[in-house]
């Protein structure tokens, strides 16, 4: 094995944390810096002498990372990190605004081409792992239907809206896929769902003293572009409850491809997660992607890529000749 992979961390919160972990686990890689907005003393690394950094200090760190993973958010930190940073560094990141993707890929391929530097957005588990399993779904399967399921799972951007209504002092809120509607894409009938036909969302809500659970409860369940399409139902339980039994980040879901093949042969194609935490997971995809983006930039192939432009070989640490004995 030649030099570890360098892996820098912006940003250092779940996912920060879970990039932390994920490196951990793979012998070809090591850990430079995490680099936070965060005052230094208040960053708590979870490996002893891990140096941390203020965001600040990354345009006079280049020559110290080979892959630098960028954990903000995608609502307002990757807009305006990830092109900047694409112009210093190699990177990988998780922006998940699905409408906005075709936007923000041209704003990073810019500055990595200008710059030859290598950049995967949007990687993780949708985007990223569920966007594969639709595109093989339809090229295996052109005579077809794909389904997406989210869940059973935590949401955040989903429980950060309850939080925000008024009289609610905490909560969270799971996303549930109906039963009957997989069993439906499952035996191939490619059934046209609707969104309150295809998921519901269960609410668990603390209130804050004095306030109203009907008016609580109208509201979230009235909330446009969030619960308004779904039958959502809200329970009201108690901070120690909240603690107890909903401290995880669970999520998962399934990807479906119905088809037909030949003479009318139904053909079903299913991928699956089930994960007991969404931002681990979602940094172990991450991780798996720098070692790919190290290579290409290694290979010259510089600029902005998705899942869809990386072999799967490259996210292994075998070799080419290793991946062929064992693996395929």
């Amino acid at each position: 094995m030649g030099q570890p992979i360098r892996i820098a961390i912006a940003g250092h919160g779940n996912l920060g944390r879970g990039v932390e972990a994920a490196v951990a686990k793979n012998a070809d890689m090591q850990l430079t810096g995490i680099y936070s907005r965060r005052p230094a003393a208040q960053v708590q690394a979870s490996q002893t002498g891990t140096p941390v950094y203020s965001m600040d200090d990354l345009p006079g760190h280049t020559d110290r990372i080979d892959v630098l993973i960028l954990c903000g958010g995608s609502k307002e930190d990757l807009p305006r990190q990830g092109p900047e940073l694409a112009a210093l560094f190699n990177t990988v990141d998780s922006f998940d605004t699905h409408a906005r993707i075709p936007e923000y890929f041209a704003a990073v391929d810019a500055p990595a081409k200008a710059n030859r530097k290598t950049a995967l957005i949007s990687a993780g588990w949708d985007p990223g792992m569920f966007s594969l399993n639709r595109v093989l779904g339809e090229a295996l399967l052109p005579d077809g239907a794909s389904y997406t399921f989210w869940g059973k799972g935590l949401s955040q951007g989903h429980s950060d809206a309850i939080r925000r209504v008024p009289g609610v002092a905490a909560g969270v809120q799971y996303t549930v896929p109906v039963q009957d509607a997989v069993d439906q894409v499952r035996s191939g009938s490619r059934p046209t769902l609707s969104v309150r036909q295809k998921h519901t969302r269960e609410c668990f809500v603390v209130l804050e003293p004095d306030a109203d659970p009907q008016a609580v409860k109208n509201t979230i369940v009235t909330m446009p572009h969030y619960f308004d399409q779904y039958d959502t139902t809200v329970t009201f339980i108690t901070d120690e409850e909240l603690q107890r039994d909903h401290g995880a980040m669970p999520h998962g879901g399934v990807v479906i491809r119905s088809g037909n093949t030949g003479n009318g042969n139904v053909q079903t194609i299913e991928y699956g997660l089930a994960l007991s935490s969404n931002p681990e997971f979602t940094s172990s995809v991450l991780v798996a992607y720098a070692r790919a983006v190290h290579r290409l930039h290694q290979a010259g192939q510089f600029g902005a890529k998705t899942v869809f432009d990386i072999a799967p070989g490259l996210l292994s640490p075998k070799s080419p000749e290793q991946l062929r004995a064992e693996d395929l």
